[in-house]
């Protein structure tokens, strides 16, 4: 029977836990962030060190096929940082070890927008790039939906219901699903997350997407980027 894990970020919470069913970068995989919620977002906590991003991975077991599907909540876009939002694929956290696959969005509408598939190798900032593309239209804005898939060693994205890249890559045959974000400044974290998550390994990720698609507008920030 397929599992599948869908919230809204109810709680306020740091790191998230949502009653047993995250482990934290930080307070699992110690060399990397937490993330951490406030109701209706989740959002990274302040990194220490480059490429440490704040990690959070369902607990549990799940199958190999994964689908992972998200709302972005995103203000104040700028070119000054990088944030990015993040989805997590066959990973696992140890102490000081961060394997799995991680899609990542940059929140931003321009050309400096960019969209990338990475494969992490355990060690901090051991990481293996396996997809880059630039451009506006692989940027996220608020309200934007996110997906990845993963089926026996073929990794999908999308963006809105639209195909925007395929890779093929067979290091990792299990792990869980997840999330993460960057930038390691905690003055920004707060302009950008996610508002709704939903993991499954197996049903398909569009017959569940309406359980996940939240209604809302745009908060009031409780950070302002610097200048």
């Amino acid at each position: 029977m397929a599992r599948t894990y869908s919230t809204h970020f109810p709680l306020g919470e740091n790191p998230i836990s949502e009653g047993g069913n995250w482990i934290s970068g930080r307070a699992v995989g110690l060399d990397w962030g937490d993330v951490v919620t406030t109701p209706g977002l989740a959002m990274g906590s302040d990194s220490v060190a480059p490429y440490d991003d704040p990690t959070a991975l369902l607990t549990g077991e799940w199958g190999p096929d994964q689908a992972v599907l998200a709302t972005v909540y995103s203000v104040n876009q700028t070119e000054h940082y990088y944030q990015e939002v993040e989805i997590r694929l066959r990973s696992s956290l140890t102490a000081s070890s961060c394997t799995g696959y991680e899609v990542l969005f940059r929140c931003l509408k321009t050309a400096n927008a960019y969209m990338e598939i990475v494969r992490w190798e355990g060690p901090l900032a051991k990481f293996t790039y396996l997809s880059r593309h630039k451009g506006s239209q692989y940027g996220v804005a608020n309200g934007d939906t996110v997906k990845a898939t993963i089926a026996g060693d073929v990794i999908k994205v999308y963006i809105n219901g639209r195909l925007m890249s395929t890779v093929q890559d067979s290091t990792y045959s299990t792990g869980n699903p997840g999330m993460g974000f960057n930038f390691g400044c905690g003055e920004t974290y707060g302009d950008f997350g996610f508002a709704s998550y939903m993991a499954t390994d197996g049903q398909p990720a569009a017959q569940v997407a309406a359980q996940v698609a939240p209604s809302f507008g745009l908060r009031e920030d409780p950070c302002s980027p610097k200048t």
